[in-house]
């Protein structure tokens, strides 16, 4: 088994797909119109064929408060790459907002950013056999 898509809630499809794609580099996967008010958007890091982020517009007033929140302030997200200095000054150049400078952990090199609605994210590279899946 693994885990094929994750959901993040979000205000707006069409934000959130230019966000995701000119900000982090994220490639647009699917984009299919399901009604008149529903959208099945799959993003994914560039590279990753395995897991791809639901860009799911909040519906109802419960799915509104969980935007920017939706793992109660905690960091929920991490994107692992092979070179942390060009992602991280890539990201910096286009805008992505950094809430810590990068730190060097015993199991890599790590940074703190916010997505479009608050989420918090890890930009994250593990050192070799630091980590279990890779």
């Amino acid at each position: 088994m693994r885990i094929a898509h994750v959901s993040i809630v979000v205000r707006d499809y069409d934000e959130a797909i230019t966000w995701f794609t000119q900000k982090l580099g994220f490639r647009l996967v699917e984009d299919t119109k399901l009604s008149d008010t529903k959208r099945w958007v799959l993003v994914a890091p560039p590279g990753d064929g395995n897991t791809s982020l639901v860009l799911a517009r909040a519906a109802g007033e419960s799915q509104q408060k969980a935007i920017g929140n939706q793992t109660g302030g905690r960091v929920g997200f991490f994107l692992q790459t092979d070179d942390f200095q060009r992602d991280y000054r890539a990201f910096l150049a286009r805008g992505v907002e950094f809430i810590e400078s990068p730190r060097n952990e015993e199991y890599g090199t790590v940074a703190i950013f916010t997505d479009l609605c608050g989420n918090k994210w890890d930009l994250i590279q593990y050192q070799p056999g630091a980590q279990a899946l890779g």
